[in-house]
């Protein structure tokens, strides 16, 4: 960002990572700005890519989805193909809902959300094994989410913000 950040950005972002549902006024309220320089800063933080997206968070168990696992996943032959190929497809399965490489004796970490062990399973077979590409898969069935937040700690980049707000 060519612009470094103040604490009225760092609020601006805090506002809506909790809540993007806020409109341009309120969160202008919240902040002691007026709506116009308050959407500039909104629009310079979403152009230089600070804010991705906007996003609402759904509660899964409602909706029959609360099955959630974490896979260890091991290619059985690490090659950039093998790799560019598994990340292709895993892109393609709504069932993951997080993806990372990963350092140790596994190349990725999987979050999978489905509707039972039945549905994992049959996740497993006909979608991850059918790559062709797996060679281990360890499986960790979550019992019950302690933290779920999508929040970014704001908190660590106190050295990202100058204290000179500019509206």
């Amino acid at each position: 960002m060519s612009d470094p950040l103040d604490a009225v950005d760092a609020r601006i972002l805090d506002l809506i990572q909790h809540d993007a549902g806020l409109s341009v006024a309120e969160i202008a309220d919240r902040v002691g700005l007026s709506s116009s320089p308050c959407w500039r800063r909104i629009k310079r933080l979403e152009d230089t890519g600070i804010i991705q997206r906007r996003v609402t968070i759904l509660d899964r168990e409602l909706l029959g989805l609360g099955f959630e696992v974490y896979c260890t996943v091991k290619l059985s032959l690490p090659t950039r193909e093998n790799l560019a190929d598994f990340e292709s497809a895993i892109g393609k399965l709504p069932e993951v809902v997080q993806c990372a490489t990963v350092t140790g004796a596994a190349d990725y970490e999987l979050r999978v959300v489905t509707r039972d062990m039945h549905t994992f399973d049959e996740f497993l077979r006909d979608r991850i094994l059918s790559l062709g590409l797996v060679s281990n898969i360890e499986s960790r069935i979550v019992i019950r989410a302690v933290k779920n937040t999508t929040a970014a700690p704001l908190g660590l980049i106190s050295e990202h913000i100058t204290s000179d707000p500019q509206a």
